[in-house]
């Protein structure tokens, strides 16, 4: 069964960084808004910027990891660019604390609901599906090694 997308069926803390993206409606606030994102993100070691935790197909390099805290997902990861680094502390913010089968649910549609999709240039759009899908990967992953 998959999970529908509507802003009222995503678990609550992704439809909280749904909400805040929908109450600015200037595309230039949107951006700000995910700077905003990006500088909240915690710092991210030089150490774990290796290729295994890469986001593949991203114009932009971004990295990624995924572990388990009392079966809840905590991802934390970084990108040399701004925007996208953005784009996924709002992803990180919106997972973070679910549980891994929430997030393999989950379909990358809700990025329409924020309203970033139409200002996103294609590469950004395809950077934010390839940084959900690498997010599902390692949640994946985690059901894997548990079993």
């Amino acid at each position: 069964m998959t999970l529908s997308t509507s802003p009222a069926s995503l678990p609550a803390s992704l439809e909280r960084v749904v909400q805040r993206f929908q109450r600015v409606s200037d595309p230039k606030q949107k951006y700000e808004l995910l700077l905003w994102f990006a500088k909240r993100m915690k710092e991210f070691p030089e150490a774990e910027k290796l290729s295994e935790y890469k986001v593949p197909g991203c114009a932009s390099q971004v990295y990624v990891v995924a572990s388990l805290q009392d079966g809840k997902l905590l991802y934390e990861g970084d990108s040399d660019s701004q925007l996208t680094k953005g784009l996924l502390a709002a992803l990180v913010e919106g997972l973070n604390g679910l549980t891994p089968v929430d997030v393999i649910q989950l379909q990358p549609d809700f990025i329409q609901s924020t309203g970033l999709a139409v200002s996103l240039t294609p590469s950004r759009t395809n950077g934010f599906r390839n940084m959900f899908q690498t997010m599902q990967r390692r949640a994946i992953a985690l059901i894997d090694e548990a079993t």
